[in-house]
Order: C-alpha cells, then structure tokens, then sequence
C-alpha cells in the first residue's frame, strides 16, 4: 500500500512523516560521527563509492521485484534519476566526507541545520513558492547560528572570513543537498524504495570517476576492519533507513515542511559527538543551537494550515 498525501488525512500524513523524518535526522547525524570515524580508516571517495555499492547490493535483494515493475517508468527519467542521484548522493558526500578531515562532527551537525533555508529560498526561486517575512527572518537567525559555529564564535574571525576549509566544504555540501531536496518535488511516480534504488545505482556510477581520480592521486586508502565497520553502518543508517525515509516525508509533506526536520540534525550530532567522539561541546556550540533552531521556529510560525 503507497501512502501519500492524497490518501491520507492531513493529520495522520502529518504525524507519519514527522517519524520518518526524525528517522531521517537521527541517521543524519550519525553520519556526522561516521565521518570523523572514517578518517584514518578509508579515504573519502572510496568510502562514498563502497557505501552505494553496498546500497545496491542490499536493493538488488530485498526490492529487485518492485523495481522489476517500475522499470519502464525508471526508464522514461533516466536522466532525471542520473543527475539527482549524482549530485544528492555521490557529490553531496564527496563534499561531506572531505569536509570531516579538517572539521569536527559538532561543527558538521550545527552547519547542516542551516540546510532548510537553503531549501526555502531554493522552492522560491524554481517554483515561486510564497516567502514570508518570517521566514525571512527565521533565515537570517539560522544562518547567523551557523556563522556562529563556523567563525568558533569570535567576531575577528567573522570579519576577517577566514573559516575553516571543512566549515566551508559542509556549507557546499548543503547547498548541493537543497538542490536536491527541492527536485524531489517532481519525482517520478515510483515507491520511495524503487526510486531510492535508483539513484544509489547513478550514484555508485558516478562516484567510479572520483575513487579513480583519488586512486590517480596517491590518496586512495583501502577500509581497516574498522573502516569495513564504517562502511556497513553507513549503508545501513545514513543511506538505505534515511534516505528512504526522506524520500517519504517530502512525498507527504513537500520538501519546504521535510527540511525543516534536518534542524534536528546538530541536536543528534552534538549528542553523539560528545557522548561518542569525547568532542568537546562549547558556549559559542550552545549559542549556534539556540539560533539555528530559533530562526526555524520563527520560519515555521507562519506555516499554518494551509502552509
């Protein structure tokens, strides 16, 4: 049975994809701590390209009949599936996983909360989804938590610019993830596994070029047993459990209301690393938080029903 929101009561379409997208908040910022897990223990495109092959491998088991139904509707977006799983998947955490090595997995989390206002002026742009002041408002509160994290809370920092590369890459990889929450919108009419499938196959594609290019460079870096572990939890968690439910939470909701649920992110990532990683979790941390998820609340007072 396909749930969506044309099927369900507002209500319980609602409820629903809360739970998949705090599902998806959760693997998120597990993912956090499994790249500073990773490193020292695979290099990051070998990590990106074994993680979609392993996804793959898993699909091919447990969905290879529905997707043996929806082949002819895959095929007739192929290019759209391509590109999505190209740049949401394998350049998202390309980015995602370089960024790791020269910034901490509390960082990674809080930066990522400023994903949702990416998203918001990206609906206005493609599809002139109505902005209002508050949201407006709300964008620049949340970007100014992420400048908080980013600048380590110094002011001088801030004015000189002069962020850490990590900082900056996490940034990137956000505003590439946006561009792809924001397509979801005009996704091809597939189950949300069927179509996950799909764009973990484009991605493990794409990523071929970019383990060739690290192994070209001296850098390639075969998985530990430790880095074997890091693998499969990334399989599992971050891809196959979040990536599905995301799918899911934007076909109920709409990709402006799911981003908002990637606020989530720095709360789960900040745990982890402290209580996993031993990172250390500082005032100008606890003040990125507080504004990050205080401009969503100001975003989201203007969404009532109907918004």
């Amino acid at each position: 049975m396909t749930l969506d929101a044309k099927t369900l009561a507002p209500e319980k379409a609602s409820l629903l994809a809360y739970a998949f997208l705090t599902t998806t908040a959760a693997c998120w910022g597990a993912n956090a701590i499994f790249g500073r897990l990773a490193v020292g223990e695979i290099s990051p495109m070998l990590l990106v390209s074994l993680r979609w092959l392993g996804v793959v491998l898993l699909l091919a088991v447990i969905a290879r009949r529905q997707i043996a139904r929806n082949e002819d509707t895959l095929k007739a977006h192929w290019r759209y599936l391509a590109a999505m799983g190209a740049l949401g998947y394998t350049a998202f955490n390309a980015v995602y996983y370089v960024a790791a090595h020269s910034t901490t997995a509390v960082n990674i989390g809080i930066i990522q909360g400023g994903m949702p206002m990416f998203v918001l002026f990206g609906a206005y742009a493609v599809y002139r989804t109505p902005v209002t002041w508050l949201q407006v408002l709300g964008a620049a509160v949340t970007m100014s938590g992420v400048a908080t994290v980013v600048s380590g809370g110094s002011l001088e920092r801030l004015a000189t610019f002069r962020f850490a590369d990590g900082d900056l890459l996490i940034l990137l990889a956000c505003a590439i993830y946006s561009g792809y929450t924001v397509a979801l919108r005009n996704r091809p009419p597939v189950p949300a596994l069927v179509m996950f499938a799909a764009l973990a196959g484009a991605a493990f594609a794409a990523s071929l070029p970019l383990v060739a290019a690290e192994a070209a460079f001296g850098a390639l870096a075969w998985p530990s047993p430790r880095g074997w572990l890091i693998v499969l939890l990334t399989v599992i968690f971050p891809s196959v459990i979040a990536q599905t439910c995301f799918i899911k939470g934007v076909e109920l909701i709409g990709p402006g209301r799911a981003s908002i649920f990637i606020n989530l992110v720095p709360i789960f990532a900040a745990v982890m690393a402290v209580g996993i990683l031993a990172e250390s979790f500082r005032l100008h941390h606890a003040l990125a938080l507080v504004l990050v998820l205080g401009g969503i609340w100001l975003s989201e007072r203007s969404r009532r029903p109907g918004g």
